[in-house]
């Protein structure tokens, strides 16, 4: 698959077959993509948590407050990501700068994961609806989660949807 064929086919999965696990080769695939995402300064601000089994279903749990992502429950594979320190040159440029560089890195690094998901055949989600605090006991962190990433198989008969954008013109302007 080329990158538009990615971009094409890649959509937030909200129903998993949660009879069938994600195998370690398409994992090991998706986590070395993700390893070889741009960051500022190549400091790679964050650490990826990767939580299957009994741990997934506790991540899951967590991102389910006020009956949101019911779904995540039914996902073999959650990817919890959480911010680590700049390295000492993008720390002096965000600060610098005034510009949040481990977010924009968390975000190149999870559009990496789902990108490669897709390329593997698998569904994705990026949830940002969490109890920071649940998970950070429950993958033992000491620093903030900003996202989790569940990963698996789409179930049966789970459509494509039609991707719904702006237009052009309303994203992109040209100046020569």
């Amino acid at each position: 698959m080329n990158f538009t064929e990615i971009a094409n086919t890649r959509q937030s999965c909200r129903s998993y077959d949660a009879e069938r696990g994600v195998e370690q080769e398409k994992l090991d695939a998706i986590l070395e993509s993700a390893r070889l995402s741009p960051s500022a300064c190549n400091g790679q601000p964050y650490l990826m948590t990767v939580c299957r089994g009994e741990s997934a279903r506790a991540v899951a749990k967590a991102t389910q407050g006020m009956g949101m992502n019911k779904f995540a429950s039914d996902a073999p594979v959650l990817i919890v990501i959480s911010e680590k320190p700049y390295v000492a040159s993008a720390a002096l440029g965000a600060k610098v700068k005034g510009n949040d560089y481990r977010s924009i890195d968390i975000g190149i690094l999870a559009a990496y994961i789902t990108a490669e998901a897709a390329a593997q055949g698998l569904g994705s989600c990026i949830l940002g609806w969490f109890d920071d605090a649940k998970i950070r006991e429950i993958c033992s962190l000491d620093a903030p989660v900003r996202l989790v990433i569940t990963v698996g198989y789409p179930k049966e008969g789970d459509k494509l949807r039609q991707k719904k954008r702006k237009d052009m013109g309303e994203l992109v302007k040209f100046f020569d």
